[in-house]
């Protein structure tokens, strides 16, 4: 069962938190103060980390900034900054999820399985596609650029991922939320922006003669590849 990096500095929510993730079988490593998170993470490894926003110490931002540089660990923002922008930080710093504080914990127990069943491995046999110099194994969930595996966060791989297999069609943005964040998505479209902005930055040596996620005005995005 995948193990959990919780980063949560009131002791009674991380209590309780804990004790949900445990009843579902997670094994949950626990610490309460913002300097204590990055060597934990290097300690565990973990499958994904809960990261509160207001921490002493180090806070959640520059957290999650360090784990984007080192992994491609699933990571949820857990804060009492329910705001959009706040939100919209987040994700455009590489979040898979965030969750406004005060939250129901069943809700962050089903939230933390829906990150993981996107970011787990399917690899069950090759079905790997090319566009030139990008190959793109849908099964094994891999993203390779002139024969570099390139990281991705799950939820931006996830939507390259969906992209991909619907080669040169037009998507909305309420069509991409749909399928890769869920129904239950209940943020701003924005984040498909931001998540786009990612993966075009990870692809930027991928010659726009071979493709490109292009952007078709007043409709949505397209996964648009001419070999």
């Amino acid at each position: 069962m995948a193990t959990i990096l919780l980063i949560e500095d009131e002791v009674a929510i991380s209590k309780v938190i804990k004790a949900y993730m445990e009843k579902e079988g997670y094994q949950v490593k626990a610490v309460f103060h913002g300097n204590e998170a990055i060597p934990a993470f290097e300690e565990i490894q973990p499958d994904l980390a809960l990261v509160d926003v207001m921490l002493p110490g180090r806070d959640g931002w520059g957290i999650l900034e360090e784990i984007r540089e080192r992994s491609a660990c699933p990571v949820i923002m857990l804060t009492a900054l329910g705001e959009i922008d706040n939100r919209l930080k987040g994700f455009d710093s590489g979040a898979d999820d965030y969750i406004p504080k005060p939250f129901d914990p069943e809700e962050v127990v089903a939230r933390t399985k829906a990150v993981l069943r996107r970011s787990g491995p399917s690899i069950i046999e090759e079905d790997v596609n090319q566009y030139g110099r990008l190959h793109i194994n849908q099964k094994a969930h891999t993203v390779k650029l002139n024969g570099i595996e390139v990281p991705f966060t799950p939820r931006d791989l996830s939507l390259l991922l969906f992209l991909a297999r619907h080669p040169n069609q037009t998507f909305t943005r309420e069509q991409l939320i749909e399928h890769v964040w869920g129904i239950d998505y209940d943020g701003s479209d924005r984040a498909v922006d931001l998540s786009i902005k990612r993966i075009r930055k990870s692809l930027k040596n991928w010659p726009e003669n071979e493709g490109q996620i292009k952007t078709i005005r007043g409709l949505g995005y397209q996964f648009c590849v001419y070999k």
